[in-house]
């Protein structure tokens, strides 16, 4: 996407505070993103505005790093800390394959019995180099859940509501 676009995109709604009032999200995006950008150099692809049960309101960057990775990096609208990075990854990669023992229908169907609705996106994801699927539910009230299950237990992990997104899933 037009990085000029996703600039001025991010400014558009940094500048709605009635917005982002309305949200929870009164944390400086931008003291989140350079703290994002500082742990992995690149470009932003992609912001996602959550809240997550025990953290608040967040922010997720996915970043296309300096390294030719993706990465995810999860930073506290409140504090400006970066508290979580993910690499995504290839869901046939011996990293993430060697370590899985859930398959992804499996995961899938545990997210689902948790959070009825469509499955809109699926990720592969290594946190902390444990295999994570990251599926993206919405829901038929509307709200858009993302739901980690750990791929080596099946075991429900992060569960976050998504406010807003703006650049490329």
């Amino acid at each position: 996407m037009n990085k000029k676009l996703i600039t001025f995109a991010i400014l558009s709604l940094v500048s709605s505070v009635a917005f982002a009032d309305s949200h929870t999200h009164k944390g400086r995006m931008e003291t989140c993103m350079k703290a994002a950008l500082k742990k992995h150099p690149g470009e932003v692809v992609s912001l996602e505005a959550e809240v997550e049960k025990g953290r608040g309101a967040i922010y997720e960057f996915d970043i296309k790093g300096a390294d030719g990775k993706e990465w995810e990096v999860e930073c506290v609208a409140k504090t400006g800390k970066v508290y979580e990075e993910e690499l995504d990854v290839d869901p046939n990669s011996d990293e993430f394959k060697s370590k899985a023992k859930v398959s992804m229908e499996d995961a899938k169907k545990t997210a689902l019995e948790k959070f009825a609705g469509e499955v809109v996106s699926t990720e592969y994801e290594l946190e902390d180099g444990n295999p994570v699927y990251e599926f993206d539910i919405k829901m038929s009230s509307g709200k858009e859940m993302e739901v980690e299950v750990d791929a080596v237990t099946g075991k429900i992990g992060e569960t976050e509501e998504e406010v807003y997104e703006i650049g490329k899933d």
